[in-house]
């Protein structure tokens, strides 16, 4: 995808945000046409930044935003939504931590489950605890199998939700726990190596999911250079998500002008 393709599919994201956002990325799954969100988190964004941190996300290929973190220590979830909003018309999504991270400020929300551990708080008490404020707003709800994968080291999502990775040698189990939650309704299921992974989801266990899954694949974690992103999009991730990457080396930004 070199950057004039890349400008007609943002283009397309944005005309198809008065539809679905979700119906968009079952779209490009249709089209072979793959999709970059950046991570953006809160509690590591000076907010003052944001402006030009967008400007360089433009001139790169990302069509979505992802908003949110393990943790909102400064409470700044929805200032830094609020501030992305007024400097893009790219989709946000927050992508919470917690329901205390849900701002209507966003375009939309993936509501995620946390099936790889059984603390049954981010399996099901946490959404319970959303709902209040989710049926007062507009935002997109996306229901969301969130798997998380051994990327090397502890990450703030085990800390946080007290729950183990899963191993990456254990590829039946993640195959089994991502239909699982394409059964039993999720409409993406994300495999997650967690920010600040030393490796990537591997390459096999993104073909064998892509495989078998009938519903988008998003990707994530450990993915620090433009080849781990073409790893990812070759083995079948849908989605790609990168965080850690563009707050450690942000001339990251310019090595993704396109994709091929």
């Amino acid at each position: 995808m070199d950057l004039r393709a890349c400008m007609r599919l943002k283009k397309r994201v944005r005309e198809n945000m008065t539809t679905s956002i979700y119906q968009h990325i079952i779209q490009a799954k249709i089209e072979g046409q793959k999709l970059l969100a950046v991570l953006i988190d809160p509690d590591k964004i000076d907010i003052s930044y944001i402006p030009q941190f967008l400007q360089k996300v433009h001139t790169s290929i990302i069509t979505h935003i992802f908003v949110g973190g393990s943790t909102d220590a400064e409470k700044k979830m929805e200032i830094v939504v609020k501030t992305i909003k007024q400097h893009t018309t790219l989709p946000i999504l927050i992508f919470p931590g917690s329901h205390e991270q849900i701002t209507e400020a966003a375009d939309g929300i993936l509501f995620l489950s946390l099936l790889s551990g059984r603390n049954p708080k981010y399996l099901i008490e946490q959404q319970v605890q959303s709902v209040e404020k989710l049926i007062g707003t507009n935002l997109e709800i996306i229901p969301t199998g969130y798997i998380l994968i051994d990327g090397g080291v502890e990450t703030a999502v085990q800390r946080v939700s007290e729950t183990k990775p899963i191993s990456q040698n254990n590829k039946e189990t993640i195959l089994h726990t991502a239909l699982a939650g394409q059964f039993s309704g999720k409409q993406l299921i994300y495999l997650e190596a967690g920010s600040g992974a030393t490796k990537m989801v591997h390459e096999k266990i993104v073909q064998e999911v892509a495989r078998n899954l009938k519903i988008p694949l998003i990707v994530g974690g450990g993915i620090r250079s433009k080849t781990q992103l073409e790893t990812a999009f070759n083995a079948g991730a849908d989605l790609v998500v990168i965080g850690t990457a563009f707050e450690e080396n942000e001339d990251f930004f310019f090595e993704l002008r396109s994709f091929k």
